[in-house]
């Protein structure tokens, strides 16, 4: 039995997930900032000070901390002394528009909401930069809690149908198992530094980062630039040896084989699908083919991912981690032969090493409590195909999520928004392609009025992140409806493409 696996089925809590480090390499590099460099030690150090800090500001084991913080130091030191006192974890991004991030924040009800600079929501538990880091400096030690390692640990927010943001609750246990199975499976040690530009404040890059290079004993380097030369630099500068960026990003460094980036033995491309010929082009630029991966913010984080080295199955998304039994089920919810097209659903493993080892997220945060979810294996609402290898691959991902660079845009939030202006009469969002981005959001307008879609835009920014702002606009008389009145979405797409689109200003 796997070494990982074998401790996992009697799992330690994250409070103890520095403790190897620390006995073996307490002076080696933890983890990397724009302005400094962390030991093991001097994270454990600054872990234990946010726990206290945390416990001064009447945070117990259970309550809800929210961060609204940039990629940095803190917010790992803060998410680690989280974890320390029992705490429940959960991020709210700074690119958020401000009703969203008051959305999330009165969704949480935190004891203490961490406010950087682009936190905007009104909050009477929020405590600003220069507040946090004077009880920081001056925090007694926390108590020691007890750690149920199946209880609430951390909340990653996802959206349904309705366009609303759900909260996806999960264990310690469900946290720390994805870096186990990646350090154990792709061979991680000591000499691993991760690099990752996503924001810290989504819960899965806190599980990709520090919980799985503080389990190869290796190094999570936090980038605070997202574009293709920061990034560039952060990689050689650091000499980050994996890196996990959206495909969009991956297009743009693809289109610069000057930069170096000689010091990377995997690159990751996740968010969105990464298409065969981007794999091509960024292995020309670079000598390195990416590796695909297929994940869900319920999993928590990969679910699939191209094995290391240079092979891939052109079309799919990697191969089914082993702690995940995925197949394809039929809408009666009959599991199908390998290979058939269906709804993706996920259950543990039911043989291996890892079996056994994984459970369902523990549910939905609303109304104060946990939700748990439907019994059964879980329901991805992404329709593919898996293969009798493991081999996985997605034909409509999430039906009507449109991936705009690897960021989530739900129609119907953005509709519900642009159906608020007096000039629309009816409202549909779709995807339109886009080489660079996958997909750009494009929004189908009826109105017998001559539209201003800048000024549409303009409405929609007041109450949306920018990404989410429609960026093609078509004008109609009327939209195509079924005879139930609803709007037949199908060939939306091809409508915008067949007109001549405006692009907003």
């Amino acid at each position: 039995m796997d070494s990982f696996s074998g401790e996992l089925r009697a799992p330690r809590p994250i409070a103890a997930v520095l403790d190897a480090a620390l006995a073996a390499r307490p002076e080696a590099p933890a983890v990397i900032g724009a302005a400094e460099t962390w030991s093991y030690r001097e994270l454990d150090e600054r872990a234990a000070r946010a726990a206290g800090a945390l416990w001064a500001l009447g945070v117990r084991p259970g309550d809800r901390v929210a961060a609204c913080l940039p990629n940095d130091l803190e917010i790992v030191a803060a998410f680690h002394g989280a974890q320390r006192i029992g705490a429940i974890w959960a991020g709210i991004g700074e690119a958020l528009a401000p009703a969203e991030q008051q959305y999330l924040h009165d969704l949480l009800e935190p004891s203490a909401v961490l406010a950087g600079p682009r936190w905007t929501g009104a909050s009477r538990s929020a405590v600003d930069p220069d507040r946090w880091a004077e009880l920081v400096a001056g925090a007694g030690p926390a108590p020691e809690v007890a750690h149920d390692v199946d209880a609430p640990a951390g909340i990653g927010f996802t959206s349904g149908t309705s366009g609303r943001p759900k909260a996806v609750v999960h264990s310690q246990r469900n946290l720390l198992l994805p870096g186990a199975v990646t350090v154990a499976t792709r061979g991680w040690g000591p000499e691993l530094r991760r690099g990752d530009s996503f924001p810290l404040t989504i819960l899965n890059m806190l599980v990709l980062s520090t919980l799985t290079t503080a389990q190869a004993q290796g190094c999570a380097v936090i980038m605070d630039r997202r574009d293709a030369a920061g990034v560039a630099e952060w990689i050689e500068r650091h000499a980050v040896t994996v890196w996990n960026g959206a495909p969009a990003q991956l297009h743009d460094l693809a289109r610069r084989p000057e930069a170096e980036l000689g010091s990377l033995r995997e690159v990751w491309s996740g968010g969105s699908d990464t298409p065969d010929a981007l794999r091509e082009a960024f292995a020309a630029a670079h000598g390195i083919v990416p590796r695909a991966t297929y994940g869900l913010s319920e999993a928590p984080t990969v679910v699939a991912i191209d094995p290391p080295g240079a092979a891939w199955i052109p079309g799919t998304s990697g191969t089914v981690t082993p702690q995940f039994d995925v197949a394809a089920y039929d809408d009666a919810g009959t599991r199908l032969a390998p290979g058939a097209l269906g709804e993706l659903r996920l259950a543990a493993a039911g043989e291996g090493p890892w079996a056994g080892l994984w459970r369902p997220t523990l549910g939905y945060w609303a109304d104060g409590a946990v939700r748990p979810p439907d019994p059964g294996p879980f329901a991805t609402g992404d329709i593919g195909t898996v293969d009798a290898a493991g081999n996985l691959a997605v034909l409509d991902r999430r039906k009507m999520v449109i991936i705009r660079g690897g960021a989530n845009v739900y129609p119907l939030e953005v509709e519900r928004v642009l159906a608020t202006h007096p000039d629309v009469a009816k409202v549909a969002v779709c995807p339109v392609p886009d080489e660079r981005l996958g997909q750009k959001v494009a929004a189908v307008v009826e109105s017998a009025r001559d539209l201003d879609f800048a000024e549409l835009a303009a409405h929609c920014r007041r109450e949306l992140a920018g990404y989410k702002v429609p960026e093609v606009w078509t004008r109609v008389a009327a939209l195509p409806v079924n005879a139930m009145g609803k709007v037949e979405r199908t060939g939306l797409t091809a409508l915008v493409t067949a007109a001549d689109a405006e692009p907003a200003r």
